[in-house]
């Protein structure tokens, strides 16, 4: 036996999770200019980052041998004000990702039990097996969350249950309703993480109180990241909203400075930049629309989606999805197949600039002439 046959077999199987493909990737292996690539894969802000939160993060950038404060007290403070929580139900991670991690190393061991949906973040399964407890993926309903069958689901084992809304890769949303119902019925002794990395992109109308309820249900987790409406993507800022006493746990376990002191004055900035935050939120309306109707000329299926992307069904068997794939790829349009979320006839792409989803409409059309 050598080193590596002694390391615990749920950690040797584990399959990376895979990220959507780099830009410079692309260029490099097929000789294209980085300019002359979109990507489309990764849910980015088309719009870049906040200019308030570009410019206080160049002003930091005088201060980096110094570590970061690694209570992150400024940032907590004002997130305590925007939520109304206190600054003790606050935790920092280096993207909500790490507040997932922290959750499941917190809250799951071996012999442990975790809940999610079909087509939930790849994430959540990824955590759940790194600790060695096992995954209870539940049937997804029209893509979505099915909520009461995952209340079903719940064993005597179940230490937590992950819920997103909106979900990636699929778009779908829980209403409000059906999860504080879900919250009503599910056991204290069950934590449940409501990943809310989307929030931003919902109307007013679908955005659930969930933060109020965080006085109503000890047992709630929200994570919610910067990476997204806010641009912050590359510098890794999330956060996560809960009891003091589950917070406390989750601390005691977070890596110290898990977010650098770039990413502290980013995310202080980008929070105040409220016309940042409306300008994205129009675009990917506008986006939303331009794509949908551009489907709908193609007579393309796609799942109505509330947040920043689209997932759409490529024509024909699943052998078309990854040669349209690469087709894009070859017209240097970066998507993201969905062959891991057991959606092997989708593709998904990021609701882009006005430009890219033009240009990404035609190359799609091109791709599925191709098929013909």
């Amino acid at each position: 036996m050598n080193l590596c046959d002694f390391a615990p077999e749920y950690i040797r199987s584990i399959q990376p999770y895979q990220p959507g493909k780099p830009i410079s990737e692309l260029a490099r292996e097929l000789g294209l200019d980085e300019s002359c690539v979109i990507k489309l894969a990764s849910n980015e802000n088309p719009l870049g980052t906040s200019p308030l939160a570009l410019d206080a993060m160049i002003n930091a950038l005088h201060d980096v041998a110094l570590y970061p404060d690694g209570s992150g007290y400024e940032l907590k403070a004002a997130l305590s004000k925007r939520y109304n929580v206190a600054p003790e139900q606050i935790i920092l991670g280096n993207g909500s990702n790490d507040i997932l991690d922290l959750a499941a190393r917190v809250f799951l061991k071996p012999g442990a039990a975790a809940v999610y949906s079909q087509h939930a973040f790849a994430v959540y399964p990824l955590v759940v097996q790194m600790i060695g407890a096992n995954g209870i993926s539940v049937p997804a309903l029209d893509y979505g969350h099915d909520l009461p069958a995952m209340l079903d689901a719940i064993t005597p084992e179940t230490r937590i249950v992950f819920i997103a809304s909106p979900n990636n890769p699929t778009g779908t949303l829980s209403s409000a309703d059906d999860l504080l119902r879900f919250m009503e019925r599910v056991s204290r002794d069950v934590l449940v993480v409501m990943d809310e990395a989307y929030h931003e992109y919902l109307p007013e109308a679908n955005k659930p109180d969930s933060i109020k309820w965080l006085k109503q249900f000890s047992n709630l987790l929200i994570t919610r990241t910067f990476s997204k409406v806010y641009g912050l993507a590359g510098v890794r800022v999330g956060f996560g909203l809960t009891h003091p006493d589950v917070a406390n746990l989750m601390n005691r376990v977070r890596q110290p400075f898990n977010v650098s002191s770039i990413g502290l004055v980013g995310a202080l900035a980008a929070l105040q930049d409220a016309e940042f935050v409306q300008k994205s939120y129009a675009l990917n309306r506008a986006g939303m629309l331009q794509l949908t109707d551009g489907f709908r000329k193609l007579g393309i299926e796609h799942i109505p989606s509330y947040g920043n992307f689209i997932s759409f069904r490529v024509k024909g068997d699943a052998t078309n999805t990854p040669k349209v794939y690469q087709s894009l790829l070859q017209q240097g349009v970066i998507v993201r197949p969905l062959g891991i979320y057991e959606m092997p006839h989708h593709l998904r792409v990021t609701v882009g600039l006005e430009s890219e989803n033009k240009r990404f409409l035609e190359s799609l059309e091109h791709a599925m002439g191709e098929l013909a």
